[in-house]
């Protein structure tokens, strides 16, 4: 099973559709490398929310910058300005800016003084990381040239960050723990940390599904080769 959550065709519909706004953005005097670096740059600010657990304002962030990424791509190849270097900055921030999201979820779930969203969120930090690993090391050996890796496997990034950002807005909305933990139902397991730990786990599971899945891909290539 090599399928992903996001058909091809899904993907060239949105990449359509973010052409005009990445153009506009383009015609503002911005590069493709500076909505890289912005893109970035709005994945700490979501980090440092996340470390506060402001869940609700670090979700927002995490998925209006997810989208905020798809215009420096969109751009490059709108304004005939895709380069080598400029895709190695894409793929390098991109990972880079999940990962401080989860650092920051990390930091906050430190303060629930609980060890399961904890352990999660660096099950799901090590999934995710080897989703991207699976997909750079194939393609430097040589196979699954281009985009190409990105449609193999359930959980590719853009599917992590749905289920993140929802997971973080969705906790944002609902209580934690309460202010007195000595009253009536004060040590109970907060409803917020239930939401994320289900978010972080389920990205857990499916990153490593993708993981193998990609495994599987190029070993079935290799034979053909």
């Amino acid at each position: 099973m090599t399928g992903s959550l996001i058909s091809a065709g899904l993907r060239a519909r949105v990449r359509e559709l973010a052409t005009p706004i990445a153009l506009a953005l383009g015609s503002l005097g911005l590069t493709p490398n500076v909505l890289t670096f912005i893109g970035f740059l709005g994945s700490g600010i979501a980090a440092v929310a996340a470390a506060q657990q402001a869940w609700l304002v670090a979700g927002i962030l995490v998925i209006a910058f997810g989208v905020f990424d798809l215009f420096d791509g969109a751009l490059a190849r709108a304004s005939n300005r895709v380069s080598r270097l400029g895709a190695f900055y894409d793929s390098v921030f991109d990972r880079a800016g999940e990962l401080l999201v989860y650092l920051g979820i990390l930091w906050g779930a430190l303060d629930f003084g609980l060890w399961l969203p904890v352990v999660l969120t660096v099950a799901a930090m090590a999934a995710a990381t080897m989703v991207s690993y699976t997909r750079a090391k194939s393609e430097s050996l040589g196979f699954t040239q281009g985009s190409g890796m990105a449609a193999i496997g359930l959980a590719p990034r853009e599917v992590r960050l749905a289920i993140l950002s929802l997971g973080l807005i969705v906790a944002g909305l609902l209580p934690g723990f309460p202010v007195d933990t000595d009253g009536a139902g004060g040590a109970a397991y907060p409803p917020s940390g239930l939401v994320l730990d289900i978010s972080l786990g389920l990205i857990a599971i499916l990153a490593t599904i993708t993981t193998i899945q990609r495994i599987l891909h190029v070993r079935a290539q290799a034979k053909e080769g």
